[in-house]
């Protein structure tokens, strides 16, 4: 009895130590959590912007030719995949997984036919287990990313487009909602033909509309970029609150339902000396 006493004991103090793991966690996750929302929301307006300024060259310039405003024949499809380094996250990094294999399953018949950038440890290591074809990686993002952080990635991505390596571009990420609901979603990012319709506005472009828009586009795709791992930091802190929430809930009913069974394993321990006192008294007398 005494030997499963200690066990009890042990495995209290064990959960207890685990709490305040998940409990601390919970309280880093939220305090990064309202930093990537600032952040995410700051870059909105930029990236609105440059959709305005673009869409109104592009309306207003007759006969606008531009490798990323046209469509082509899809012989090839570029997937940028957002993940994180680290997990804990709850469905944070399945979810988003799970949305690029389907598309992937479902429009591509070999490995010929896509070709994957991936930002996050666990998402390069989830592609490189299956052997599908990486372009380029990075892991190491900070939890405050700057442009910087993923700039050679944009980049890459940008330019493969734009040199015929692939004839379209998607972006993989997990869009925020709030703490408890982030959508894995997928976005075509080139070509842009959304940007096209634009508002014409009585603006006048030094050297030339097309040559302000020759800068302006790949700026633009690589700000959606950047937005889309805002979002998705965001939601990886927002997945990790809300799983080590769950967490720290769940240690507290473990040690509630472990102290009570040390109460009665107690209880019976004492029942039992007495019961062995009782009756020794007995057999003396």
């Amino acid at each position: 009895m005494a030997k499963g006493m200690r066990e009890i004991k042990r495995q209290i103090k064990s959960t207890q130590n685990t709490k305040q793991i998940t409990k601390a966690m919970e309280m880093v996750a939220a305090a990064n959590l309202r930093r990537s929302q600032n952040a995410a929301e700051a870059a909105r307006p930029y990236a609105d912007k440059l959709k305005e300024v673009v869409g109104s060259i592009a309306a207003g310039t007759k006969g606008v030719k531009h490798p990323m405003l046209q469509m082509r024949e899809i012989k090839k499809t570029g997937y940028l995949v957002i993940t994180s380094d680290r997990g804990l996250a709850g469905g944070y990094n399945t979810n988003v997984l799970r949305k690029v294999m389907n598309e992937i399953r479902e429009k591509h018949k070999s490995t010929d036919e896509y070709t994957i950038f991936v930002i996050g440890r666990k998402g390069r290591d989830f592609f490189a287990k299956r052997g599908m074809p990486i372009s380029k990686e990075i892991t190491g993002v900070p939890d405050s990313p700057t442009f910087a952080d993923i700039k050679s990635i944009a980049n890459a991505a940008v330019e493969g487009f734009e040199n015929g390596s692939y004839d379209q571009l998607f972006v993989v990420y997990n869009q925020f909602k709030n703490a408890i609901t982030q959508i894995p979603t997928i976005k075509q990012l080139l070509p842009m033909g959304e940007v096209t319709g634009g508002v014409v506005s009585s603006y006048e472009y030094e050297p030339s509309p097309e040559g302000v828009l020759e800068i302006l586009l790949p700026k633009y795709a690589q700000t959606l970029i950047f937005s889309a791992l805002l979002d998705g930091k965001a939601s990886e802190f927002g997945a990790r609150m809300t799983a080590m929430n769950s967490a720290t809930k769940n240690a507290t009913k473990m040690i509630s339902s472990y102290t009570l069974a040390y109460n009665r394993a107690r209880q019976a321990s004492i029942t039992q000396e007495i019961s062995e006192i009782v009756a020794g008294a007995n057999a003396s007398s």
